[in-house]
């Protein structure tokens, strides 16, 4: 029989071997799940809105601040009532008073709301989004109802977005900072309305007549959005083939361009980003009717859009232009 301080050791010695066991089975196991848990893209970042600034998520903020109990029209442009609404809504907050709307001000401002909401305020915010974002037929009247439900679960689809169809303040994060028409990524977007593709969906991937390039029907006047970040270019004119042109030189090193336009929004040389209004499309040049001519040029060499533009439409991470073909333009 062994002596009793030598049984103390071997079970001393057992119980560390036990626990280096345990500590190694736990770590496996955290690993794993953290291996197994699902990737989610960066949140964009909240807009920064101050004086001055119009559009569609100054009125989201102008019905926010309703909501909170703010005294301001919703008129969509951030005049000197909308700025003093917010320096009341910062100060009741407890926030820096500036009257500017960042981060801080935003978080505090989204209000959570879910199919049959009574918050109607905080709901026509949201659908104001919505219709931001390409859902044209989402009725800004403050009903969170069977059509802005669909509409929400199909952002959060393309924007890989849980919670099922409450709208929280991650996705009110996503609905605000994203450029209209983005895909989850956001570093590109969709260069019209989705709504206003005249032919539909499967006109995207109709090959050009005559060289690689697509031809969108659409009615004059519908805005045309950046495809991609990079430095605008004005190009052709009323007696050009292209017609009034706009041309964005990509920060991915390709440049994209945008024919017969009815008017430009951006000056020469200015920076633009994915989603940013650019111009109106238009007839001009050489045309035979109301569209929009799309071309993508890799270092001067026209390729196919196609299967960028049909990628983006349904909300996916389109394939990086630098992979495009060079003929065969269909999906």
């Amino acid at each position: 029989m062994p002596p009793a301080s030598a049984t103390a050791i071997t079970t001393s010695s057992r119980l560390r071997e036990a626990r280096t066991l345990i500590t190694a089975l736990v770590a496996a196991l955290l690993l794993g799940l953290l291996a197994a848990a699902p990737a989610h893209a960066a949140l964009p970042a909240w807009p920064l809105l101050q004086k001055g600034a119009t559009g569609n998520n100054v009125a989201s903020l102008q019905f926010l601040l309703r909501q909170h109990g703010g005294v301001v029209t919703a008129n969509a442009e951030f005049d000197a009532q909308t700025r003093s609404a917010v320096i009341t809504f910062q100060q009741n907050q407890g926030l820096a008073a500036d009257g500017i709307v960042g981060p801080a001000t935003w978080s505090k401002l989204v209000i959570s709301v879910a199919p049959g909401s009574t918050q109607a305020d905080a709901v026509r915010a949201l659908q104001f989004q919505l219709r931001k974002h390409g859902y044209r037929d989402v009725a800004t009247d403050g009903v969170f109802g069977p059509t802005t439900t669909a509409a929400v679960e199909g952002y959060k689809a393309r924007h890989q977005l849980t919670g099922g169809t409450t709208v929280g303040a991650t996705t009110w994060q996503h609905l605000l900072g994203s450029p209209p028409g983005s895909g989850p990524q956001g570093t590109y977007a969709f260069i019209i309305p989705r709504e206003d593709v005249f032919d539909g969906r499967e006109s995207l991937l109709w090959a050009h007549h005559d060289y690689p390039a697509s031809d969108i029907a659409v009615e004059i006047g519908t805005p045309a959005y950046a495809v991609t970040g990079g430095t605008a270019r004005l190009n052709g004119g009323l007696d050009d083939s292209c017609g009034l042109g706009v041309a964005i030189d990509g920060d991915d090193g390709v440049s994209y361009q945008y024919c017969h336009l009815d008017s430009r929004d951006v000056s020469h040389g200015a920076r633009v980003t994915a989603g940013q209004p650019i111009a109106r499309t238009g007839n001009t040049g050489n045309s035979t009717g109301p569209h929009l001519h799309f071309g993508i040029f890799r270092q001067g060499v026209s390729v196919c859009p196609q299967q960028m533009l049909i990628a983006l439409y349904d909300g996916l991470v389109p394939p990086s232009p630098w992979t495009l073909p060079e003929s065969g333009c269909t999906y």
